[in-house]
């Protein structure tokens, strides 16, 4: 079976982010093991897995829709990280950058899916 969705640059950047973030979430406090860094990364991990389901379906609808849930995780980490950073747990600007960046590809992806099918 031929998984398209590896071939993305989109899941392949947000896999990248996933590894950041348990990466800087490693050194948030203990008893934010069940809060912050568990919502942190619930959602990073979704988005590669909603880009990757969208992929796997038939249809080019189903695939914009998932590409918009993946954008909404997207959008909730960035939440995460702004409080992160506001109660002092993340100094480094660096993770909102790549949060932008791979935002940025999401949309692109969709723009370039929605003008094909048109």
């Amino acid at each position: 079976m031929k998984r398209n969705h590896r071939s993305l640059k989109a899941w392949q950047q947000s896999i990248a982010l996933v590894e950041h973030v348990y990466a800087i979430t490693k050194t948030f406090p203990k008893e934010e093991t069940f809060g912050l860094t568990s919502q942190m990364r619930r959602s990073a991990v979704s988005v590669p897995s909603n880009i990757a389901e969208g992929s796997a379906r038939a249809g080019t609808k189903e695939l914009i829709q998932y590409l918009y849930i993946a954008a909404a995780s997207l959008s909730e980490l960035d939440t995460h990280v702004e409080i992160a950073m506001r109660l002092g747990y993340l100094k480094d600007r660096s993770l909102i950058q790549e949060i932008d960046d791979v935002a940025g590809l999401i949309m692109g992806l969709q723009s370039a899916i929605k003008r094909r099918t048109a």
